[in-house]
């Protein structure tokens, strides 16, 4: 269920990103440079977490992968709010927390799952 439910809230951020870049641009300080790929990104990633979620068996080796993945979004969100790379507003600041502690979420909950494999 945890990767599921990954994969939709990924997807719709990632549509986010796509549909609504210019108008989150001033939002969240992020030009749209960096929200289109991201975006993109984030959409294809979506469909990888699917695919992995919704097969009978779920692999181990590919749950790993999308944990780590998740980790890895996790560390480089926070590296690059901390670095001040992007500029974020006070809302984009928030916006990247939040982000990150909603992925790293679903990585916990990810590792329960495997463990329970």
């Amino acid at each position: 269920m945890a990767l599921k439910l990954d994969a939709v809230a990924t997807g719709l951020n990632g549509i986010a990103y796509l549909a609504f870049a210019p108008v989150l641009d001033s939002f969240i300080g992020v030009t749209t440079a960096v929200q289109y790929p991201v975006g993109a990104f984030l959409l294809l990633y979506a469909l990888g977490v699917l695919a992995v979620g919704t097969r009978k068996e779920i692999n181990r080796t590919r749950l790993m992968a999308v944990i780590v993945a998740n980790l890895l979004w996790v560390v480089v969100s926070l590296v690059v709010l901390i670095s001040g790379a992007l500029s974020p507003t006070g809302v984009g600041a928030i916006w990247i927390v939040l982000q990150s502690l909603t992925v790293g979420g679903f990585a916990a909950l990810q590792y329960v799952g495997l463990k329970r494999l």
